[in-house]
């Protein structure tokens, strides 16, 4: 059985150790189809927050109090760089994870592409899945907002998407989300054989705008998406009207979806009319919700822990 799964943010790389523990359960191959539109520079080096939550979180080195970055992190280059005045300040590398930076940008830098470097890195912290970044080209999340009066300029202007969600905290006036790159940009090697090959393909329970979207932004990927013989369900990341954590609330509002299971079920749409699923997954909660031509069933959804994820993603598999 081969499992392809969508996934990006922290919710992305826990529910991926619930598709591991199933995986290993029936015998399974998974393949992780992961966004890279977080990804940015910061002091020359190249950091991919969400390939980096996976391998964390998979090579069991993830902080589980934060939710992200290293167990066990050290802050002494940060306090550094602090001290010198170096920008940008609102975004700290702890000490063990710029190690990975390090290498990953060594890498890019002798030429390799990022899925060679991706493997590479997996050596080290051995997920359990292979781990594709949905593209090896530049690919980035840029917000449209209105800057605050202190940062001078008027009208409206482009920040990155990780500024917009750390030091802004995702509070400025925002009108839209743009995938810079994405129109050039092909699907690194493995991505759309994976989807062809898959026996089902999973769309992780994480944030539809700025996770699951610069994916299928990525050209290619939704062809692929739309041309599998095998189902695709999608598991809500909302539950009960409220994202289970970060701001996928104010994303959906940018984007004028509400913040429901409901609502996001109707962002992906169904295949038969030209959308993404044939399958929703939505919690107890929200039993009741309708999304046109798609199958779906409410479960408990809370990732309380790795087998009640287990238990998530079987009713995910089996739903269709």
């Amino acid at each position: 059985m081969r499992v392809v799964v969508l996934t990006g943010g922290i919710g992305g790389a826990r529910f991926l150790l619930g598709v591991r523990a199933y995986a290993r359960e029936v015998g399974a191959e998974v393949t992780a189809v992961v966004n890279v539109g977080d990804d940015l520079r910061l002091h020359g080096l190249r950091v991919c927050p969400d390939l980096d939550s996976v391998l964390y979180s998979l090579g069991g080195g993830a902080d589980p109090e934060r939710g992200w970055g290293r167990t066990g992190e050290s802050w002494t280059v940060k306090t550094e760089l602090a001290a010198y005045g170096a920008e940008p300040s609102w975004f700290g590398l702890g000490d063990k994870d710029l190690a990975t930076h390090l290498v990953r940008t060594t890498m890019l830098d002798a030429g390799y592409p990022l899925h060679q470097v991706t493997d590479a890195l997996a050596t080290r912290w051995q997920p359990g899945v292979r781990l594709l970044p949905a593209t090896d080209d530049r690919l980035e999340t840029h917000v449209v907002v209105t800057p605050p009066d202190d940062a001078g300029g008027d009208g409206q202007r482009a920040i990155h998407f990780q500024e917009w969600w750390i030091r802004y905290r995702a509070q400025l006036p925002t009108h839209r989300f743009v995938f810079v790159g994405a129109e050039a940009a092909k699907p690194a090697p493995g991505v759309t054989e994976a989807i062809a090959g898959a026996d089902v393909v999973l769309v992780a329970p994480s944030n539809p705008v700025v996770s699951i979207a610069p994916i299928l932004a990525v050209p290619g990927v939704r062809e692929a998406l739309a041309g599998t013989p095998a189902p695709v369900v999608g598991v809500s990341p909302i539950i009960g009207g409220a994202p289970v954590r970060g701001m996928a609330d104010r994303c959906l509002a940018v984007v004028g979806v509400p913040c429901s299971a409901a609502g996001v079920g109707g962002l992906y749409g169904s295949r038969t009319t030209g959308g993404l699923l044939d399958g929703w997954l939505v919690a107890e909660e929200d039993a009741g919700t309708q999304v046109p031509d798609v199958t779906v069933r409410a479960v408990p959804l809370r990732m309380t822990d790795e087998a009640a994820t287990a238990t998530m993603v079987r009713a995910a598999v089996e739903l269709t």
